[in-house]
């Protein structure tokens, strides 16, 4: 693969973001997280909801769904290889996550203009039912995503 941009399809150039990001993303990975598709300004992520983060409600912590949500901001607003952080996020419960629920964490681009975007994320079960909704607000500093990775 090419280093420069752009000999890079946006779509391939999103796919290298995600795999540099990745290869450094310890959280995302111990807790199991799955990157099931990443474009231009979305991405698309999924976790299965495992005993340790069961809290004392018998449902998901909110904690482990914020993080799902965050970390698909985090893979949609860094697909254009510049390094973007959150400026502010929310989140609105709808419902339980359960133990062994299959989650999936769908991050939409809604605006980027500047340095600034915003990201709309939907959290649903493996059966389409709507856990969570995240609304994140990104701002782009300097770096690039890729070369990160290798000065980490």
């Amino acid at each position: 693969m090419a280093d420069n941009n752009n000999e890079l399809t946006p779509q391939q150039l999103a796919e290298a973001c995600a795999a540099a990001m990745n290869e450094r993303d310890l959280a995302v990975r111990h807790l199991g997280i799955k990157i099931l598709r990443v474009a231009p300004g979305a991405a698309d992520l999924q976790m299965t909801i495992s005993e340790i983060m069961i809290q004392g409600h018998a449902s998901c912590h909110g904690g482990y769904l914020f993080t799902l949500a965050d970390s698909a901001f985090a893979y949609a607003c860094n697909s254009y290889d510049d390094v973007c952080v959150a400026l502010g996020c929310s989140i609105d419960y709808i419902a339980p996550g359960r133990l062994g629920d299959v989650l999936t964490a769908r991050a939409t681009e809604v605006s980027r203009s500047g340095r600034t975007g915003n990201y709309d994320v939907r959290i649903e079960n493996q059966h389409g039912q709507l856990i969570a909704v995240f609304h994140g607000k990104s701002y782009k500093i300097r770096g690039t995503v890729r070369q990160q990775e290798n000065e980490a």
